[in-house]
């Protein structure tokens, strides 16, 4: 595993503290063409990529921002009405360095229906798209939502490339279980459809598949009266149709896949300070490694904020203690123990983090803390840029 200027780790009073992570060295690299943000759900992958995006966009970089994100909170946040499959400019940048931002969502069935309809002709992709089978495949079937991602990340570049729109892509990966789930369903999709038992299924009876004929005609019988005669039909149609586009869908998988291998990616892995959180990000961070993919850094959001005064956990509930004595209805002694109670979070996150450091302690970490409201527009997602940009400790 590579990363990008990273210093070494230092000390601090709960253990190793990790290096800085320079964010705006990151976005501010003409080498970097995508960033991609990975971590588990509910850690703010969306809005982490969204304020990189707006940021870059505001130091003069050309940038998209793909989101997977069903909520829909980055239209609402860059004051977009909706976002779909398509590229859409977003007003109110501040200007001065000439950069652009354009917003779009992950439109899964109209991504696998665009693949379709350029690679096959008209009439085998008016077969294709009108098969039940195609359309419960492509609207629902585990894995689709990941592929569809690197189709379309791969759409982009590829776009970029040829025409100069854009010079930076920022991904926000799909809230999958596993947040890493988009790196192996190219080849889960793939395996589906290429796999040996629907060949066999299609598979003309001559040659040594007339010995087996026999034993596969008790199958498909069988499969005929589980699924259903016309469902049976339906596959085998569909299979048979899509045989003859099949081979560009492994092929832009695997150029999509040495893309974020290549040093032009960087990932970012956004994590929560908690527990579970900083688990998995180990685990992204320990599979990005034996993948070979560019790690830019680790991005901890919604920090405790340190609370102001230099009295520790305990002397503030000392002190609150003796008050509480004098007078149970004291308001300074429930102030106090609120300020233990934050100290004491803090502290727990530091240790959090200084123990993901001691296992990891290469890896450029910035923190960010916790915003008192949601973000809900530019100047929120501005903000979060700000404390981004600032977050190491």
């Amino acid at each position: 595993m590579s990363t990008r200027k990273s210093r070494p780790a230092r000390t601090g009073p709960t253990g190793p503290q990790a290096p800085p992570l320079d964010v705006d060295a990151l976005i501010d690299d003409p080498t970097v063409g995508i960033i991609v943000c990975c971590g588990s759900g509910g850690v703010g992958k969306t809005t982490t990529s969204a304020a990189l995006a707006l940021r870059a966009a505001e130091r003069g970089r050309k940038v998209v921002v793909l989101t997977i994100d069903p909520a829909k909170r980055l239209a609402q946040s860059m004051g977009i009405d909706e976002l779909d499959n398509t590229p859409r400019p977003v007003s109110g940048l501040k200007d001065g360095e000439g950069g652009s931002l354009d917003a779009m969502m992950l439109d899964m069935k109209r991504t696998f229906d665009e693949v379709v309809e350029s690679q096959a002709s008209p009439e085998k992709a008016k077969q294709i798209l009108e098969n039940p089978f195609y359309v419960a495949l492509s609207s629902s079937f585990a894995g689709t939502q990941e592929y569809m991602a690197m189709e379309k990340l791969g759409q982009l570049r590829a776009d970029a490339r040829k025409d100069g729109t854009y010079d930076l892509i920022v991904v926000d990966t799909p809230p999958s279980r596993s947040a890493l789930d988009f790196l192996d369903a190219p080849e889960r999709l793939s395996s589906f459809l290429d796999g040996r038992f629907i060949k066999l299924m299609l598979a003309p009876a001559k040659g040594p598949l007339k010995l087996v004929g026999a034993g596969f005609g008790l199958i498909t019988g069988a499969l005929t009266k589980i699924l259903g005669a016309q469902v049976l039909r339906d596959l085998q149609t569909f299979v048979a149709a899509i045989d003859t586009v099949f081979g560009g869908f492994r092929q832009r998988a695997t150029a999509t896949y040495r893309l974020l291998q290549d040093h032009e990616t960087a990932f970012l892995v956004v994590a929560a300070p908690e527990p579970d959180a900083l688990r998995e990000a180990a685990y992204f961070v320990d599979r990005l490694s034996a993948d070979q993919m560019p790690l830019a850094g680790l991005i901890v959001n919604r920090a405790a904020p340190s609370p102001s005064g230099d009295l520790s956990a305990d002397e503030a509930m000392a002190a609150a203690e003796r008050l509480r004595r004098n007078d149970p209805t004291s308001v300074t002694a429930g102030l106090l123990r609120l300020h233990a109670d934050q100290t004491r979070l803090v502290e727990r996150e530091r240790l959090l983090r200084a123990r993901f450091a001691t296992s990891h302690p290469q890896v450029p970490t910035a923190v960010v803390p916790a915003l008192a409201t949601d973000v809900h527009d530019l100047d929120g997602l501005r903000r979060v840029g700000d404390l981004l940009a600032s977050g190491s400790e």
